[in-house]
């Protein structure tokens, strides 16, 4: 592997590469964040005004604040060369992968496309997926293989993967007992790691031991789930879990350690494409042309201390869209950002099931297509048509009726659906939202039970 190192900047050489002087750079710090945000992009914005770039900390790259990720990826070579080939194109140049992606196809695929690119045109990440694997040696071999997939001799980021799920104790066992951790700090050193960071789900003081720990590992960055739902309504109850942090929590303190922040689920796992009709209106007032996915980018994309925001984009036409929003990013005005505080507060008392369709529960051993099932209830709760009024409701037979015919269409194959559930909770360890599995499955079964009128 090559043991090629970025050289220290000093912070002159940095404010160089921004364009801004000391004094500017002071002038900038005692401004309002957002306005901070806009001033950076007419210095980061790229002199045909396409793609809007932020600057990381410390060496001066250019990221482009769209990111490619790459867990949702058309199992075809031609078709992934084809988004990448687009991507880089209209100046994209983050892609994220992960080794339990498509079950390792992800990092091929990825691999292939990019590896037809000069090297300097892309910056690739991917992770330490070894949440059931925690010996030290098949980490290891882990890690050599991805070089392998990305066809690559560095990894520009590298992540800690996931963690939070199953807190502190199980963080300790998958990178500190072990001695992983110690061994990705080395392979930083050495450069075979330009950037090193973790993801985080689940348990909160997992993301703050590490965290409080910055001085000893110097996080470079920080993957976090963040959108304007997830902002200050994360900790929902999440059928019998809970989770302990909003986002707004998660980003001020990396902000305060001047840790830059990669986002996920900016979409939240694409919920924000199936909005009530009546939140769409309310955006559709104001902007007319614009789609929900573009608000929810233009949001993310207002906060400074972000890097890259990550949206899995296995079509042509999405892609299309997502790289218009970026070219340049238009930032939330605070009229803006208050509609959706509010639209927020309005999602939040709809009973969805907090899934993202991520399918990091799959395979169910029973057969159940877990995600599908989340997908259809939530579009249910959208539409109105749950929950279901009380049995003596003069529309509760109506509403069910539809609800099961919506259901059989949306899951054609039966064995898939929510009674095949046996309770083993075998998918619980692998959910990164905790959602309580089982017990959501349990609700769908009951929406589906036949119920008869009592006088």
């Amino acid at each position: 592997m090559m043991k090629e190192k970025h050289p220290n900047m000093s912070r002159r050489e940095f404010l160089r590469r921004l364009g801004i002087g000391t004094g500017s750079a002071i002038a900038l710090m005692a401004m309002e964040p957002l306005s901070v945000l806009a001033q950076h992009q007419k210095q980061e914005k790229a002199a045909d005004n396409r793609m809007t770039y932020r600057v990381q900390h410390g060496t001066g790259e250019q990221i482009s604040l769209l990111g490619f990720g790459m867990m949702r990826l058309p199992n075809n070579q031609d078709e992934v060369n084809q988004l990448v080939d687009y991507a880089i194109e209209h100046g994209v140049n983050y892609f994220d992968t992960a080794p339990m992606y498509m079950r390792g196809q992800s990092e091929v695929l990825t691999g292939n496309a990019l590896a037809r690119h000069p090297r300097e045109k892309y910056f690739v990440a991917t992770k330490m997926s070894n949440q059931r694997q925690f010996d030290y040696d098949e980490c290891v071999k882990m890690y050599h293989q991805s070089f392998k997939r990305l066809r690559v001799d560095y990894i520009d980021y590298y992540l800690l993967h996931s963690i939070g799920g199953g807190g502190v104790d199980n963080l300790k066992k998958r990178f500190l007992d072990n001695g992983l951790l110690d061994f990705l700090l080395k392979e930083r050193k050495e450069g075979c790691i330009r950037h090193l960071g973790f993801s985080y789900h689940g348990d909160v003081r997992a993301f703050d031991w590490l965290l409080d720990r910055n001085d000893e590992y110097h996080w470079d960055f920080v993957q976090i789930q963040m959108n304007f739902l997830d902002w200050r309504h994360a900790s929902l109850n999440k059928g019998g879990w809970k989770s302990d942090a909003d986002a707004e929590y998660l980003y001020g303190k990396c902000e305060k350690l001047g840790i830059q922040c990669v986002v996920m689920e900016p979409l939240r796992g694409g919920a924000f494409g199936k909005m009530a009709q009546e939140l769409t209106d309310q955006m559709k007032a104001r902007r007319p042309d614009d789609s929900t996915a573009r608000w929810a980018f233009r949001w993310v994309g207002s906060y400074p201390n972000i890097l890259t925001t990550l949206s899995g984009m296995n079509r042509m036409d999405h892609l299309e869209e997502n790289i218009r929003t970026f070219s340049p990013l238009e930032v939330c005005t605070e009229a803006e950002n208050a509609l959706l505080a509010d639209i927020a507060d309005q999602m939040s008392g709809f009973p969805t099931i907090p899934c993202t369709t991520c399918a990091y529960c799959m395979p169910c051993p029973y057969g159940v297509d877990i995600p599908a099932n989340f997908a259809y209830y939530n579009e249910a709760v959208t539409e109105h048509i749950l929950p279901l009024p009380a049995p003596t409701a003069a529309d509760y037979s109506e509403r069910q009726q539809k609800f099961i015919e919506g259901y059989r269409k949306a899951l054609p194959n039966a064995e898939t659906w929510a009674r095949a559930c046996q309770d083993c909770e075998e998918c619980l360890p692998k959910c990164p939202q905790q959602i309580r599995i089982p017990n959501q499955m349990g609700r769908i079964v009951e929406t589906l039970r036949v119920k008869k009128k009592t006088s």
